[in-house]
């Protein structure tokens, strides 16, 4: 592969803002696996954010890849799977796996897409001191002919238009908005471009917490929502904490800390089997690896009021939720999945065309 632009690259990131900035380029922010695509030819790869290759997780998309963008590019984009027409993260997640034949088989039952944002180069030209409105039309003139799986992202520089996909894209299952300055050249892994994400407040049960890796603190708490049934399912954490703030919170937990945890609602989470019908704490995954899973047992009887942008599949939260305060007023028991707002649901169809 010899191109002006060569792998491993990491993408230009974006800064949180409380709203979508005037007088920018708008887009929807995908929820999936960014990726850089080099296509050289007859090559093609797929690079993470982290550098890493996710080439040989999606051979459907390399084949796809291969037909449908020009012979000499980089692109900048997201992986994404669709299942009735919203955003599936877990069906993303479960294609890192290290065995080729179910990667081959999930490509067929669960085939993935590419959504492109961004031009990086084209043909023997390196495009990353051009400015971002100029790229975006090099991007719509050289994937004008792609068809699914290939797509580009909608993008509008009218300001209304962007506030109406962040309220109507949601509901399938994409993140928020990106707004990226007109002039901006490409800045590998700066936080140049700006981003604004649903953020919603939930009162959660906190029923145990994780040691920080550093030494006896509190790493994060471990939240709880009682389902239809009235069972405790483990619904995500509350990691960003001061240092100072983590070592008071072990003393704050301390009087409700269980020696035995056999009474804990989560007492199985140490049962592999146990995670098939309950959603516990350490369920193992091939992200987690060799981590320690352990963690601490309190009695669950304090809640939490935390911030979170959207649940995954309607039963966890999909990134780590933002402590906010403790609600003495609040029972455990009415901290239920009822309280959730459920944005109304888009069909992805309509954004991709």
């Amino acid at each position: 592969m010899d191109l002006p632009v060569m792998p491993p690259v990491k993408p230009m990131l974006a800064k949180s803002v409380a709203r979508i900035p005037p007088g920018m380029q708008y887009e929807a922010k995908w929820d999936g696996f960014r990726a850089i695509v080099f296509r050289d030819g007859a090559e093609v790869e797929l690079g993470s954010r982290t550098g890493k290759s996710l080439t040989r997780y999606f051979p459907e998309l390399v084949a796809a890849l291969h037909e449908r963008v020009p012979e000499r590019c980089v692109l900048d984009g997201e992986i994404v799977i669709a299942r009735d027409g919203r955003l599936d993260f877990d069906a993303l997640t479960e294609r890192i796996h290290p065995a080729a034949s179910r990667v081959r088989t999930l490509a067929e039952r669960t085939p993935a897409s590419f959504v492109a944002f961004d031009l990086l180069a084209l043909q023997d030209e390196s495009l990353l001191d051009v400015p971002q409105s100029d790229r975006r039309r090099l991007l719509t003139t050289a994937l004008s002919g792609a068809t699914a799986p290939v797509h580009v992202a909608p993008a509008t520089t009218d300001l209304e238009v962007a506030q109406r996909w962040f309220e109507q894209y949601e509901g399938a299952g994409l993140d928020g908005v990106i707004a990226k300055p007109l002039t901006l050249r490409y800045l590998p892994d700066e936080r140049a471009m700006f981003k604004v994400k649903h953020e919603r407040t939930a009162d959660v049960v906190v029923a145990g917490y994780r040691f920080h890796k550093s030494g006896p603190i509190v790493g994060s708490l471990l939240l709880g929502l009682h389902d239809d049934e009235g069972t405790l399912q483990h619904v995500g954490v509350s990691a960003a904490f001061p240092m100072k703030r983590r070592a008071e919170l072990v003393a704050e937990l301390e009087p409700l800390r269980m020696e035995d945890a056999s009474g804990h609602p989560w007492a199985a989470w140490s049962d592999e089997a146990a995670h098939e019908s309950a959603r516990l704490p350490g369920a193992p995954s091939r992200w987690s690896g060799k981590k320690d899973l352990s963690w601490v047992a309190i009695r669950p009887e304090r809640v939490a009021e935390v911030a979170y942008d959207h649940m995954e599949n309607g039963v966890r939260f999909r990134h780590t939720a933002r402590f906010r305060r403790w609600r003495p007023d609040r029972e455990p028991e009415s901290c239920t999945y009822a309280q959730l707002e459920e944005p109304v649901r888009y069909d992805l169809n309509e954004i991709l065309g």
